[in-house]
């Protein structure tokens, strides 16, 4: 049975005076394709956005037109793509943690506290807080959940377009017997994450 997110950790913030919460997530850790993608979504605590949850228990058209209804009714929002170069340069904990300061920081409003799904990726000159399964309790972390997904996805349309071998519209860089075949076949591109497939 899945959990539906509340706004119960954003009230209890906002009944001590908060008024601007940040939540945040990531998308694209485990793919051997494309960048890692981070989302920062501050919303009005009285919104209502219908079927709001963690990105992945939602259908690609669901989350695409659950993306729009975030971005009209948000307060404010931002993306932050880091690149498979950089992945590579500084491994993908850290890549996280780069796309995730670099989706907060693009806010134009700035957050008095941000909410993070999961662990270690804490920024020491802001105040944060670390929430694990944020994306399934806290309607603002699965807000950016939905929002960083679908940013992800689209980027990885247009590189369907430019390496169409790898059939990245489907898999979104995520090594399926398919991508397997193709990256054998035809070798990497230059979106792959080659700290992710040295082995293969």
């Amino acid at each position: 049975m899945s959990v539906s997110p509340t706004f119960d950790f954003e009230n209890l913030l906002a009944s001590g005076g908060i008024e601007y919460i940040a939540g945040v997530d990531e998308a694209g850790r485990g793919p051997v394709a494309g960048p890692v993608t981070a989302a920062a979504v501050i919303l009005p605590l009285d919104v209502i956005i219908k079927d709001v949850r963690d990105s992945k228990q939602l259908s690609e058209r669901s989350r695409e037109s659950v993306a729009e209804s975030v971005k009209e009714k948000a307060i404010d929002f931002s993306v932050a793509h880091v690149p498979n170069e950089t992945i590579d340069s500084v491994n993908i904990l850290n890549a996280t943690r780069i796309a995730v300061r670099t989706a907060v920081e693009s806010l134009k409003i700035k957050p008095q506290v941000v909410l993070i799904d999961g662990k270690f990726l804490n920024m020491k000159d802001m105040t944060c807080i670390s929430v694990v399964k944020g994306d399934s309790t806290v309607f603002s972390i699965a807000a950016a959940s939905i929002i960083a997904k679908t940013a992800r996805d689209e980027l990885m349309y247009s590189y369907s377009r430019e390496f169409p071998e790898y059939s990245f519209e489907r898999n979104k860089g995520y090594l399926t017997a398919k991508h397997l075949e193709a990256i054998r076949r035809h070798g990497f591109s230059p979106i792959h994450r080659r700290s992710f497939t040295v082995m293969l």
